[in-house]
């Protein structure tokens, strides 16, 4: 069974930098995509990022594209670290940060939610003005 942990996060003044990861072991497959999800309080799921392990290909949300940045280490077909760089962050990245693991894509991928399987438990973000 996949399992989804992710470390990092915190707060950080608008402006500054800070690093998720999200450690995935269990993996049995070499084909699949790795997301980021948000949410604030209040606020809808949304997606911020994805990579697909086969191609290394990336998609980013309008609202973070060009300051988010997603890469992956994929040590061996059962373990991967998933890393979202975010920089130049902005109160209104404030959320609970979920990495999530899709096999619905391979070689690009999309940040909708239903077409990812198993999910992290989350973190928590925090940008202060």
């Amino acid at each position: 069974e996949v399992q989804l942990v992710e470390s990092g996060g915190g707060l950080v003044h608008a402006g500054g930098s800070m690093r998720l990861t999200c450690a995935a072991t269990g993996l049995i497959r070499d084909d699949y995509a790795m997301g980021w999800f948000r949410q604030a309080p209040g606020k809808e799921r949304e997606g911020v990022s994805c990579i697909s392990v086969r191609t290394n290909s990336t998609f980013y949300a309008d609202y973070v594209k060009g300051r988010f940045t997603i890469s992956i280490i994929s040590s061996d077909n059962a373990k991967s670290t998933t890393f979202l760089q975010m920089n130049s962050l902005k109160p209104e990245d404030t959320a609970v940060y979920y990495c999530a693991i899709s096999y619905y894509y391979n070689y690009e991928c999309y940040v909708y939610p239903p077409r990812y399987a198993s999910w992290g438990q989350g973190k928590q973000v925090a940008v202060s003005s």
